[in-house]
């Protein structure tokens, strides 16, 4: 339709404009306590929330808060869009994202990242990565931060179900925290590297905590099952054929 064009066209505009600016704005704190730059990323999703209600009538649903766990806890989410990664500033107090270190070098936005206290993973570096990892995560954990991870490494279109990284499974052995499934429907409206924002409401589902005591293996296996079940649900229920979804994501590779 011409209007969701015109919405779209409006609100990607004004996207990268409000959070460039208000990243510059927000340059002071790079020098205040990490809390305080979690306070000034709020606000910056507040924002956002905003445009995405008024501008292209994106709205969410929260289902599942009362899974999570007081205190240090991991949440490791589906990964369909860039929806996330702005969903957990507005509902958690302290969210520590584990993200590629390449984004912390980004001029404002990834230094200020880099002070709110997010994980950077340099992936050449292998098993070192990944030591570095849980110690960066414990400390955080004792602060009773919320640590965001995308299993999946990556943004997946709606329908696809890829492998999950075993850095998940480490994090979940060694540091004996909760792990919170968190489903999604997000790419049904806001796809991966599409322009079309769809009008809608984009579910969050926190599953049950993952069951302690797992081999890492059978965690993998597990967390993977719920959170495609939990997300393919939730799309059917946004009106996507999520069977048709997966075929034609099957059908790319040899085109």
């Amino acid at each position: 339709e011409p209007m969701i064009v015109l919405r779209s066209l409006l609100f990607n505009v004004l996207y990268p404009a409000w959070s460039i600016g208000i990243a510059i704005v927000m340059a002071p704190l790079l020098l205040t306590p990490r809390r305080w730059v979690q306070k000034g990323a709020r606000l910056w999703t507040i924002g956002l929330f905003f445009l995405m209600r008024w501008v292209i009538n994106l709205r969410y649903e929260v289902r599942g808060r009362e899974n999570i766990p007081p205190g240090g806890v991991i949440i490791a989410a589906k990964h369909q869009s860039a929806w996330e990664t702005l969903i957990f500033h507005h509902l958690l107090d302290d969210p520590v994202f584990i993200l590629k270190r390449e984004l912390l070098f980004i001029p404002f936005v990834g230094w200020l990242m880099k002070r709110s206290g997010a994980v950077g993973i340099d992936r050449s570096k292998g098993t070192s990565a990944l030591k570095k990892m849980i110690d960066q995560t414990r400390v955080r954990l004792a602060e009773q931060a919320s640590i965001i991870i995308f299993p999946e490494g990556t943004r997946t279109p709606a329908g696809a179900a890829l492998p999950l990284h075993p850095g998940v499974a480490l994090l979940y052995d060694q540091l004996k925290a909760p792990v919170v499934p968190t489903a999604l429907n997000s790419g049904v409206f806001w796809g991966r590297r599409t322009f079309i924002k769809k009008p809608g409401t984009v579910i969050i589902e926190f599953l049950p905590p993952m069951p302690e005591g797992m081999k890492k293996k059978d965690f993998l296996i597990e967390l993977h099952a719920r959170l495609n079940t939990a997300s393919d649900r939730l799309m059917a229920e946004a009106g996507a054929d999520v069977v048709a979804l997966r075929a034609a994501l099957q059908e790319k590779p040899s085109t």
